[in-house]
């Protein structure tokens, strides 16, 4: 498809970057107006509301995925997402794992890379550590762990839900409006929020349909942020030895998103840790995001918002590995006796 357009100083994969940069900017923007982050649906004080917004997002890109899986234009019968081979004890260990980071961290990756943004620096912090980490999960020293752990498998008759993809599509977009619609949010959050959903299958159509190019072919991607995170932290050290990619693009794109909406709303402002204790915190929780993420093959909108709609069981198991882990590490410092007093130990990083 990509050929039809007639560029001629333009590649495909030079394209994917723009394109990328495009979409993270409005989901940066509208991440920040509507505190998009599934910990906040998970753990959060506003938990409901939070639910509503992101399970708005969800109902819209499962409809339009699958809209556009049914059209033609996209098909993932050769993406990751539908291996045969399950690799459940990576999936369900790593998103554990993650799920106890984002509650470390206060912050799932795709809100802190929001937040990063907004001139939050312990997001920032957070990002960079978690960053190295996956990419030492996926490349370097934590590789092994990573082998060892996938090796682990369950064969699949179907990588997808069994049935009628159309009809699984209904019923997840109508579960997750009708709670939505009852989550006590603004009808103009909801929109914002369902424009945050239809994101996901512009990315799907357009990396997967319309940048297609047989000559020069790119991956079929659309929004996540462990392996971009990853990337984009390799090119920001190695920019002379390696090109950008669509998830460099995003990932910078997200940011400056959300510091135009920052700016203009005038919710920019400069925070940074308080206490060496906090600081460890939010470091452990960014190792386990790390090596998390990259184990479950997804962070919260990596498996959760764009893995879902493809109706992929690994997804699916991903994301609920993730909420467990929430809901676990929740639970343990809630029974925790308090050992620090003041401002500092409400700290959010949201």
């Amino acid at each position: 498809m990509f050929e039809s357009f007639g560029f001629e100083s333009l590649t495909a994969p030079q394209a994917a970057v723009w394109f990328a940069l495009i979409v993270g900017v409005a989901f940066g923007a509208l991440a920040q107006i509507t505190r998009f982050c599934l910990r906040r649906a998970v753990v959060g004080d506003d938990r409901k509301q939070a639910a509503g917004v992101w399970l708005t997002a969800l109902a819209v890109a499962v409809l339009g995925t699958q809209a556009a899986v049914y059209a033609g234009l996209i098909d993932f019968a050769d993406h990751r997402f539908m291996a045969a081979d399950l690799p459940v004890l990576a999936i369900v260990a790593g998103g554990l794992l993650f799920g106890i980071g984002m509650v470390l961290t206060r912050g799932c990756v795709s809100r802190l890379t929001v937040l990063t943004g907004a001139g939050n620096l312990r997001a920032l912090t957070v990002l960079i550590v978690f960053a190295v980490t996956a990419h030492a999960t996926l490349k370097g020293v934590l590789a092994p762990v990573r082998t060892s752990l996938g090796s682990v498998t369950l064969p699949l008759e179907s990588a997808a839900l069994p049935g009628n993809p159309l009809l699984w599509a209904a019923l997840i977009a109508g579960l997750a409006l009708l709670f939505a619609v009852r989550s006590g949010n603004r009808a103009s959050t909801l929109v914002f929020a369902a424009l945050i959903g239809l994101l996901v299958p512009l990315a799907w159509v357009g990396t997967g349909f319309l940048l297609y190019d047989d000559f020069d072919p790119i991956a079929m991607e659309s929004l996540s942020f462990t392996s971009p995170a990853a990337d984009t932290i390799f090119y920001a050290v190695a920019s002379t030895a390696v090109s950008p990619g669509f998830g460099t693009g995003l990932v910078g794109g997200v940011v400056l998103g959300a510091l135009a909406a920052a700016l203009l709303s005038g919710g920019f402002a400069w925070q940074s840790f308080s206490t060496p204790r906090e600081t460890g915190r939010y470091f452990a929780g960014a190792v386990l995001m790390g090596v998390g993420g990259v184990l479950a093959g997804g962070c919260t909108v990596g498996a959760g918002l764009s893995g879902v709609p493809t109706l992929s069981i690994a997804a699916l198991l991903a994301i609920a590995a993730i909420v467990a882990g929430g809901l676990i590490a929740d639970r343990v410092l809630r029974g925790l006796p308090a050992r620090q007093t003041g401002p500092a130990a409400l700290h959010p990083a949201e």
